[in-house]
């Protein structure tokens, strides 16, 4: 679709700043972040003096290479304060994220965290097209979750009107936009095809309502999908980047001009490609797995994380800044759900929770329309199956379904089948997920 070009806007001094203005700043900040973390997190002084190397010997931007690697086990392994640098009465909020041992991953913000995160989201709606007296519809889920608060207080510093109506609730998510009028709206891109085919159950032209622009995250999501998306709703549609450990939303955004990638907002974010198996730095334009490190966070900095997105970074082009290209998959097993990160280990333990199900479970994934869907299949302990009457059978599915709900936070089907019922695999892994989406 053609882009609309948005009234000028005010662009952020380091946008357009040149290339050694950025990375002298980024020096500055980086040694900054580094003496910060080994000063206040035993971690990293362990982790540090382990590697035998000092926040002082950073001496270019090149040389953060010789510093370990953060990975999310850390933070579990830590859980739940132990990787903060600031005392615990510092911190003005709290965020977590779901682990595979059922415990969340808790990320922490200071006052500053909290400011530097809503600049960097409202900087994100602008580079959208966003404009202050814009009504943004917030369709991100709130709570833990970071998008739905991250969103909101993005679009407040832009000088929006927020509609924070969260997720669910389908048919009054569109008459909520069919009545407010928004010219932005916010949510996972799965969802909006959702929406927009609520629109049209209602006997309502997607096309002709207020909406302009869509700033989709939370989930990979392909050009296809934008074209699709962009076609169907008649907006322009936007990839905005982010994940808990790091920030949240508004790590990287694309720009409406361009819509070529998001753009690494690299004045608080040291974007490094790596090699997922050697953890080798790779060139610019080498597909590997993104690593990054924040560079003015207080509450939870975060050295060289390993994100385990797989994409690659590119030059600039609407900014000054580097962009990443699209997210093409992760290196490690974890599964998307509707914005949701699963692991097949989650799931696990959840089965044998229960203590009548075996350690054999499968994970089936596929897609109704545009939404993921999810049945979980497991199996009754050998024994069991024929003395278990049909109707306890089922309460033992809906206590499992619940569990998942309540535990990993997505709904989805559980099987329970007798004993023995699903395929072993007698070589290699066992074969826990089937992932039967479109590609």
């Amino acid at each position: 679709m053609a882009v609309r070009q948005p009234a000028p806007a005010a662009l952020d001094p380091m946008e357009s700043a040149s290339r050694d203005a950025i990375e002298a700043l980024q020096l500055q900040r980086l040694r900054w972040t580094l003496q910060h973390a080994y000063d206040n997190v035993a971690h990293y002084r362990r982790a540090f003096d382990a590697r035998g190397v000092l926040p002082g010997d950073l001496k270019h931007l090149s040389d953060l290479a010789g510093f370990p690697f953060t990975v999310k086990q850390d933070l579990r392994d830590n859980y739940p304060f132990g990787m903060f640098a600031v005392p615990r009465a510092q911190l003005l909020r709290l965020h977590a994220s779901s682990g595979t041992t059922g415990k969340p991953t808790v990320v922490g913000y200071t006052r500053q965290d909290i400011d530097h995160w809503a600049d960097l989201v409202a900087r994100s709606i602008r580079a959208a097209g966003g404009r202050p007296g814009d009504l943004v519809h917030v369709a991100y889920g709130y709570g833990l979750f970071t998008g739905g608060l991250g969103a909101h207080y993005g679009a407040e510093r832009a000088g929006c009107t927020v509609v924070p109506m969260s997720g669910g609730q389908t048919e009054k998510q569109v008459q909520l936009i069919h009545d407010l009028q928004p010219r932005i709206i916010m949510v996972t891109p799965s969802y909006m095809q959702i929406i927009t085919e609520e629109f049209l159950r209602q006997g309502l032209d997607p096309r002709a309502s207020s909406l302009q622009i869509g700033i989709f995250g939370a989930e990979p999501w392909t050009e296809a999908m934008r074209r699709e998306i962009e076609a169907g709703a008649g907006i322009d549609a936007l990839d905005i980047y982010g994940l808990s450990e790091v920030m949240g939303p508004g790590v990287a955004s694309e720009c409406v001009e361009s819509k070529d990638g998001p753009v690494v907002w690299e004045d608080h974010f040291y974007p490094e490609i790596i090699d997922p198996d050697s953890g080798q730095v790779l060139p610019d334009g080498q597909p590997g797995e993104l690593v990054l490190t924040s560079l003015s966070k207080q509450a939870l900095p975060m050295i060289r994380y390993r994100t385990r997105d797989l994409t690659r970074l590119l030059p600039p082009t609407s900014r000054s800044m580097r962009r990443i290209g699209k997210i093409v998959g992760r290196s490690d097993d974890m599964l998307i759900i509707r914005g949701v990160n699963l692991f097949p280990t989650q799931i696990e333990e959840i089965v044998l929770h229960s203590g009548r199900l075996s350690g054999h479970y499968q994970i089936l994934v596929t897609r109704a329309g545009h939404l993921d869907q999810v049945t979980v299949r497991c199996e009754l302990q050998p024994g069991l199956s024929a003395d278990l009457p049909a109707g306890e059978r089922q309460a033992l599915a809906d206590a499992v379904q619940q569990r998942i709900k309540t535990l990993v936070g997505i709904s989805c089907q559980v099987q329970v089948l007798a004993a023995n019922a699903i395929e072993r695999t007698l070589v290699g892994k066992a074969r826990r997920v089937i992932d039967q989406r479109p590609r």
